[in-house]
């Protein structure tokens, strides 16, 4: 039977919990046990696939499809285990699951509530599509006393109960601030959200405490007599250079060492922590330097591109280069600002997106990438924005334009009304938002003696989508007689998945999501090309 290892938050939020989760995994992992990462969020979205960026930064996409919470991706960055539709729910869906069964009289004419049904119903998630995993460490979103979160709290409160002490184990991770003025480090907002968990009917096991300084041994004492936890389990985690450095700091810390004598286990192997080791010292103190434009809606917040900007992190170690990220909005990118904003830079990226704001930006800094010849990948929208660019400078088609923005443009971009999937014929709308998009890893056959094949080394691929829109297949030999080559097509051979530049270094636009996929001991090649192009680029 798996063991259940449960990871809150308290005092505030955007503490680490999902680093940490990630972190503790990858150790498990590495010393022979089997891992998997689940996420429960509070919030009443069924899933985060119609929330803006702004709102909860990015939407992760697994293969099966599922929209989710961007800690997905740390899950799947640090122990590289693919996550499922399984791994991540919110309170939204547990209500529209309980609705729906209201409403086909289910429950027999019992009042439904909060306890059991809903409890009942994270527990069913919690244990739901488990084989042979050793451990299952849950994350729950958002932080302890919240009222959002108090369901789920209750519920794996009442799950540590059914399973016994034994197969069970809560993680607390703390904010321990440090006050200049008076030059110490504060225990006691741990000591109230401890207090606060145990109110809730938890005791936690270990507590994590994350800190700008190093924790004396005279505060841990006092969180451990506090906070009823032995001093063993009081874990720091000081703030690190580099989130590459977490499961080395976690190890020194001995944390998967605490966790594996609470469960009374041995490791099966020994942690090889090497390959960390070998990526933060790349990333820490490489000199030389290059500059990557990302031109996007959303680039003040962090969050809002996190695995496109881990990506490029991973194609600078892949080329032992740093990337600095120069980040512009693309709706306050004019024309005549072009020269002066991208005259620095060795490489453009358009991201993916949605809706009207910023694509002219957008559009202008493609022709500039184009006919400066600098690298330039589009991923998604980016792509469909290259293929507008090329459409209106090149095929001159002056009203070029994707349905999606502008209902009386020619339409080189549509609506994606049907697609297959491993047979099935699937069907697209805008009526509904969530969930109604071509979502997951789908194929894409790659042209002989592309750039795009020498790049994968491969005649297919398998890569994750997530978009409603598609470009034209029916203007196909028009762009490609002007040197726009499809060199990446669906299997049916109806949806253009990938464009490259006959003319260009590297001028690259995919339909799909690569960052999705790409990993910091494996970085993928489409961003490992890229910044080799980009490097080439400014070493002339």
């Amino acid at each position: 039977m798996a063991r259940y290892i449960f990871v809150t938050g308290g005092v505030v939020s955007s503490l680490g919990k999902g680093l940490s989760s990630a972190s503790l995994a990858y150790l498990l992992k590495s010393q022979g046990y089997k891992v998997r990462i689940r996420k429960m969020d509070p919030y009443l979205n069924v899933d985060p696939g119609t929330m803006s960026p702004f709102q909860h930064g990015e939407v992760f996409v697994t293969n099966d499809g599922a929209e989710t919470d961007l800690d997905l991706g740390h899950y799947e960055r640090f122990t590289n285990i693919s996550a499922k539709k399984s791994d991540n729910i919110t309170t939204g869906k547990i209500y529209s699951d309980i609705i729906k069964k209201e409403r086909k009289g289910k429950y027999l004419g019992k009042t439904v509530q909060v306890i059991p049904h809903v409890t009942d119903r994270i527990r069913e998630f919690i244990k739901g599509d488990i084989t042979n995993e050793d451990f299952v460490i849950c994350e729950i979103g958002g932080t302890v006393g919240d009222i959002e979160s108090l369901p789920f709290v209750e519920a794996i409160r009442q799950f540590a109960n059914e399973v016994g002490k034994n197969k069970s184990l809560f993680i607390h991770l703390t904010f321990v601030p440090f006050l200049k003025s008076s030059d110490e480090i504060k225990t006691k907002p741990t000591q109230h959200s401890v207090k606060e968990l145990r109110s809730l009917g938890i005791q936690p096991d270990i507590i994590i405490c994350r800190s700008q300084k190093s924790i004396p041994l005279d505060q841990r004492k006092k969180i451990s007599l506090f906070c009823n936890v032995s001093i063993e389990n009081v874990i720091e985690t000081v703030d690190v250079r580099t989130i590459y450095e977490a499961p080395i700091s976690f190890y020194n810390e001995k944390l998967d060492k605490q966790v594996l004598k609470y469960f009374k286990l041995k490791p099966r192997k020994k942690v090889d922590l090497s390959p960390w080791k070998k990526i933060t010292k790349t990333v820490l103190n490489t000199k030389k330097k290059l500059n990557i434009a990302i031109i996007g809606k959303y680039v003040n917040l962090k969050d809002a591109y996190k695995s496109l900007d881990e990506a490029l992190i991973h194609g600078g170690i892949s080329n032992s280069i740093k990337v600095n990220l120069v980040r512009i909005e693309s709706d306050k990118l004019k024309p005549k600002q072009i020269n002066k904003l991208l005259k620095n830079v060795s490489g453009i990226l358009i991201p993916g997106g949605f809706g009207k704001r910023g694509t002219e930006g957008k559009i202008s800094a493609i022709s500039f990438a184009r006919r400066n010849k600098i690298p330039f990948l589009g991923i998604c929208f980016g792509m469909q924005m290259a293929v507008i660019e090329f459409a209106r400078n090149t095929l001159k088609i002056k009203n070029a334009g994707s349905s999606e923005l502008d209902k009386k443009c020619y339409p080189v971009i549509g609506l994606l009304n049907e697609w297959n999937k491993d047979g099935k014929i699937l069907k697209g709308t805008n009526k509904d938002l969530g969930g109604t998009m071509r979502l997951g890893l789908y194929e894409a056959k790659l042209r002989h003696n592309s750039l795009i094949e020498k790049i994968y080394k491969s005649k297919s691929i398998l890569e994750r989508h997530r978009h409603r829109y598609e470009v034209n297949n029916s203007l196909k030999n028009k762009f490609e007689n002007k040197g726009m080559i499809f060199s990446g097509m669906s299997p049916d051979n109806k949806l253009p998945e990938i464009i490259e530049l006959k003319n260009h270094p590297w001028f690259i636009g995919v339909q799909f999501h690569p960052e999705f996929k790409s990993r910091p001991l494996t970085p993928h090649p489409l961003f490992s090309s890229f910044i080799k192009a980009a490097k080439f680029y400014n070493d002339k």
